[in-house]
């Protein structure tokens, strides 16, 4: 967004909290300051001086530079409001307020003249901020399991004391989820601020920032309560009308499961003939693709009209993103196309402010300041649904963690194995207990895995596997170790199939070399009951016996 700039008086607070001790700004002495705030956070900068005249015999000490050398977090809060303003009848001032916490510092030491050794007289701060969310969510990479938790429940666990959130999205957040994994490294890129937006993205929710309140908000639909805001025609510089890119796709969901595909074309008015976006899903659940094709529908938003004003002063009521704003209903309005009257939103606010008398004295001490100051506004219908967030990058899965096969099947030490059916789809499945996040239990699809069909071999009670974990589902990638006394030794090049409970309540064919000369074993054993068939060199044996105690 573009402005021109202009000349205006302007009260500019800043408290800097360093060290957990609050330093107050005079206005008089802000030199510059920058905010952009968006409907999902914002950024900002500040540079101010502080006098510190001790070494000249003055009074003014700096009691901030100890604090600000520290690697402490730090907290900076600021605040503009109007001077004056010529509206009739003139209307209360109101302020634009942000806190966020500090990301990057400088510091330059100002002598009193430009002359080597000329004693100190006023240092110059400048500190740029972010909201709490951005800066510490984008630094933040937890890689852990959650089953039968909610999505609230993960937020709430992730939030700190700093990310204050509220939710008006139950039908997605407060749904148990019999898994949910966070498997977020630096070294695939994604943050856990990339994961909520995603999430966000992805569900067709909206993720926005409450300045009144400072806390973010997670919800179904933007915020339509609040009375508009009158705009001052003669606040406004410039007016911009702008019609946002038109989607030119259609959408179509197709499940690639092999007993009962489907193809789902989803259609929208402005798309052109053949361009489409083309959603792949493989799962055997009808209601699970019937609600992928509600949520893209819902997501295939076609955006309204935007509107860009350019300020030439801070207006005596001051607008932060969320805010709903009615325009003039003068005659050069409409003829900009817009109604008279209409309702907008606030979307984005840029603005920037430079002291016009920069030297440390200039209104030292003042309440206010004037500024060669700049501000844009892009402005959105009331009923817009397409919702703003930042570019993010998309997390990726699998990782892949070792887990113990569970079965209930049998007495403890039989390598028993269960398929358990779920009562919501009726799909079997294996449990599997992941010993790293305190044996907590997944659940993987109950299936031949890498074997072809007529193998029937499923894994037994607490066997070591390896499991693969997407954000909501897992499956059973490999097997991990040899089944007890299954290994043959390495001299006869052994091979060995083991099946039944347990050794001693089971079956075992084997194949080996002695010699040299193939030797084929099958034995059945029941405790001391032994039912055995050898054959080797020359020799059929076959035997049934009951072994001594």
């Amino acid at each position: 967004m573009k402005a021109d700039s202009f000349a205006d008086r302007l009260k500019v607070a800043v408290t800097l909290t360093a060290g957990g001790t609050a330093h107050v700004i005079p206005p008089g002495d802000v030199k510059s300051f920058a905010l952009t705030l968006r409907s999902f956070g914002f950024e900002g900068r500040v540079a101010f001086d502080l006098a510190d005249n001790t070494s000249a015999g003055g009074l003014e000490k700096d009691t901030l530079k100890a604090a600000f050398l520290e690697q402490d977090l730090m907290e900076v809060q600021l605040e503009l409001t109007a001077v004056h303003t010529d509206a009739a009848p003139q209307p209360a001032l109101t302020s634009l307020k942000v806190k966020g916490l500090v990301s990057e510092r400088s510091l330059v030491e100002v002598p009193g003249v430009p002359r080597p050794g000329a004693p100190l007289l006023h240092r110059r701060y400048e500190v740029t901020f972010q909201d709490a969310a951005a800066l510490l969510w984008s630094q933040h990479f937890p890689c852990v399991l959650y089953t039968q938790k909610t999505m609230k429940d993960v937020l709430d666990a992730h939030k700190g004391t700093h990310i204050p959130l509220v939710y008006d999205w139950s039908a997605v957040l407060d749904a148990t989820c019999p898994q949910l994994f966070l498997g977020l490294t630096p070294e695939h890129g994604a943050s856990f601020y990339d994961f909520l937006l995603w999430y966000v993205d992805t569900r067709d929710g909206v993720l926005a920032y409450d300045y009144t309140a400072a806390k973010y908000k997670l919800s179904t639909a933007k915020a339509a309560e609040g009375t508009p805001v009158k705009l001052w025609g003669p606040d406004v510089d410039q007016v911009t009308v702008r019609f946002p890119e038109v989607p030119r796709h259609e959408v179509t969901v197709l499940n690639a499961v092999a007993e009962g595909p489907a193809t789902r074309p989803i259609n929208q008015q402005s798309a052109v003939t053949g361009i489409r976006h083309d959603v792949l899903l493989r799962t055997p659940i009808t209601n699970e693709v019937d609600a992928r094709v509600t949520l893209e529908t819902a997501r295939l938003k076609v955006r309204g009209k935007e509107v860009e004003l350019g300020w030439k002063r801070f207006p005596a009521t001051a607008l932060v993103p969320g805010s709903l704003v009615k325009l003039p209903t003068t005659e050069a309005w409409a003829a900009a196309g817009l109604a008279g009257g209409e309702t907008f939103r606030v979307r984005t606010l840029a603005l920037r402010g430079d002291a016009l008398a920069s030297t440390p004295d200039a209104e030292h001490l003042s309440k206010n300041g004037g500024f060669e100051f700049q501000m844009a506004t892009l402005l959105e219908p009331q009923a817009e649904k397409w919702v703003d967030l930042p570019p993010y990058l998309p997390p990726t899965w699998p990782r892949y963690v070792e887990g113990l096969i569970v079965s209930e099947m049998g007495d403890e030490p039989h390598e028993t194995w269960q398929a358990y059916t779920d009562s919501k789809t009726s799909q079997d499945g294996y449990k599997v207990k992941i010993p790293l996040w305190a044996n907590q239990i997944v659940t993987l699809p109950f299936n031949p895995n890498l074997l072809p069909g007529h193998f029937y071999f499923p894994a037994y009670k607490g066997e070591r596997v390896l499991v693969g974990l997407d954000f909501q589902k897992a499956w059973l990638k490999r097997f991990l170790d040899w089944r007890d006394t299954a290994r043959m030794p390495a001299d006869g090049q052994g091979t060995h199939l083991l099946v039944g409970k347990t050794p001693e309540n089971g079956t075992s064919m084997k194949h080996s070399y002695v010699d040299g000369k193939p030797v084929f074993l099958l034995q059945r054993t029941n405790a001391k009951d032994t039912a055995r068939i050898e054959i080797k060199e020359g020799t059929l044996v076959i035997r049934v016996k009951e072994e001594p105690a």
